[in-house]
């Protein structure tokens, strides 16, 4: 959400920032600054109505008292005519009110000074990379060699599921359950995460504050008790929001996460704040039809280890770059290349102001894939969630910070390992960092540690 006082009185970087993510800056300021005239003169509009009616009703009393019973009634047909004006004044203002939050809503956070432009992922910026790409002869990729050892099946899961979705057996089931152990005990024993079981459903409000909810509602699932079936949902009157008992299933633990300071005032002394989860996840893919439909880089269900910051607008920064080390030293305990990216405008998320991803190579595609994305969203969920935090001995409290990564999405991370682990007979081999988590295993496939 955007700060409308900060609009009004600098809309240039406004205007910029928009016209940076591919929107029309000019117009949209205008049309805001618009609705907001319109919804200060109907408050106007309505407080000078209010303060003539309590005169013209306080003059009533008089009249009538100095026996001037013409006098009143003149007094009381001003009084009625001045309620319908207040009601009237009270439609307008409800309308535009309505109509500029209903704009602001919708409107992605503006990129921070130092984001590079760009209008897709070919503008992103190569920070840094970590280790050398496996030389590997002949790359099978994951389904190849998950299927040849019988430990992934995907026909499986897609007649119970339909597409996107994989069933892992045996050694493979206990890799993923360990790679999101590994991560888990990580970030909280070397990094300092709090670790939190939160809700894995929550309300539309939540959806909302981290700007999933409006504007992405198609890439969501939903549970609405008493309307399994689309014939039923259709049967209902009005949006979806107005549902009153509207579950939706997380997209990631950043929604749970962040939610747990919202409608909070935090004291200043106990940020940062960080947050770790592993969960599932669950995406629609909405906006993905026809990619990535092989295999297990695009599922509607995955697990992931999530980190969420909570910091002072002073600290962000410095937490940002941390929190990209903290997904960062994933890889490098499990030995997997990648690099690290500054995305540019265009690339970013609805609500990131300043996004990093890290990418892992895939010998199999011979090129880096994304398997964490790390965001600074500044004010912008604070905002929407009116999540504050106030230091000890000043009156006024402001918005927070929020930060959101991955540290990392287990299902990549399995891929990748399958893949750069790989050797000429379809033996995966397990990395060191792993290896307290799967004891007497050092390899699957194959007999020698199977």
């Amino acid at each position: 959400m955007h700060d409308i006082r900060a609009l009004r009185e600098t809309p240039e970087p406004y205007a910029k920032g928009w016209d940076a993510k591919g929107l029309s800056g000019s117009a949209l300021v205008a049309q805001i600054l618009e609705l907001d005239a319109k919804l200060r003169a109907a408050q106007t509009g309505w407080q000078t109505a209010q303060a003539e009616r309590n005169e013209a009703s306080k003059k009533i009393g008089q009249a009538k008292a100095a026996k001037d019973e013409a006098g009143a009634q003149r007094l009381m047909a001003q009084v009625e005519a001045l309620r319908a004006k207040l009601e009237a004044e009270g439609e307008a203002e409800k309308a535009a009110a309505g109509a500029l939050n209903e704009l602001l809503a919708s409107l992605p956070n503006i990129p921070a000074a130092d984001v590079p432009p760009g209008e897709d992922e070919h503008g992103n910026v190569e920070v840094r990379r970590w280790g050398t790409p496996f030389a590997i002869a002949k790359p099978r990729d994951h389904v190849d060699l998950g299927e040849a050892l019988g430990l992934m099946d995907f026909a499986a899961a897609s007649r119970m599921s339909g597409a996107r979705f994989v069933v892992l057996k045996g050694e493979l089931a206990r890799l993923e359950r360990a790679l999101g152990q590994f991560m888990l005990d990580l970030q909280t024993r070397e990094h300092g995460y709090l670790e939190v079981s939160p809700p894995l459903m929550v309300r539309t409000e939540a959806m909302f504050g981290t700007g999933q909810m409006p504007k992405f509602g198609d890439d969501q699932f939903m549970a609405v008790p008493g309307l399994n079936t689309a014939e039923s949902f259709r049967a209902t009157d009005g949006p979806i929001e107005a549902l009153p008992e509207i579950r939706w299933l997380i997209p990631t633990a950043e929604v749970s996460l962040t939610n747990l300071v919202r409608e909070q005032i935090t004291p200043e002394e106990e940020l940062p704040l960080r947050l770790t989860a592993l969960t599932p996840s669950f995406r629609a893919e909405a906006g993905a039809s026809g990619r990535d439909t092989r295999g297990m880089i695009r599922q509607h269900q995955f697990y992931k280890c999530e980190l969420v910051s909570v910091t002072t607008p002073d600290q962000s920064g410095d937490e940002h770059e941390r929190m990209v080390s903290c997904a960062e030293a994933v890889l490098k305990r499990l030995e997997l290349p990648f690099r690290t990216m500054l995305l540019c405008a265009g690339d970013m998320g609805f609500g990131a102001r300043k996004t990093y991803d890290l990418e892992v190579w895939l010998p199999s595609e011979g090129r880096y894939r994304e398997i964490s994305s790390c965001s600074n969203c500044g004010d912008f969920q604070a905002r929407r969630m009116d999540a504050r935090a106030k230091a000890a001995g000043e009156k006024g409290a402001r918005f927070v910070h929020t930060l959101n990564g991955s540290g990392l999405a287990v299902g990549r991370t399995l891929v990748a390992l399958m893949e750069n682990y790989q050797d000429e007979g379809g033996r995966i081999a397990i990395p060191q960092a792993l290896h307290p988590y799967l004891p007497g295993l050092t390899h699957i496939g194959g007999m020698s540690g199977s």
